[in-house]
């Protein structure tokens, strides 16, 4: 009986199949819009010289 307790999880999960591809997927795509988020984000900060503006404000601050 223990035996049946602790192989059939094991089995019922392997026997899912794509379910470890699909996860690896999602993983994939969460990746990927976060990398296009940040790529967005930079394009943006370094066009309006956002981070230019904001390290001379904290230089001014500084001195």
């Amino acid at each position: 009986m223990l035996h049946r307790l602790v192989v059939r999880p094991r089995q019922s999960r392997d026997s899912g199949g794509g379910e470890v591809g699909q996860t690896t997927a999602e993983y994939a795509l969460v990746i990927l819009g976060a990398a296009a988020v940040a790529t967005m984000l930079v394009t943006w900060a370094t066009q309006s010289h956002a981070i230019e503006h904001l390290f001379d404000t904290v230089i001014e601050r500084v001195l």
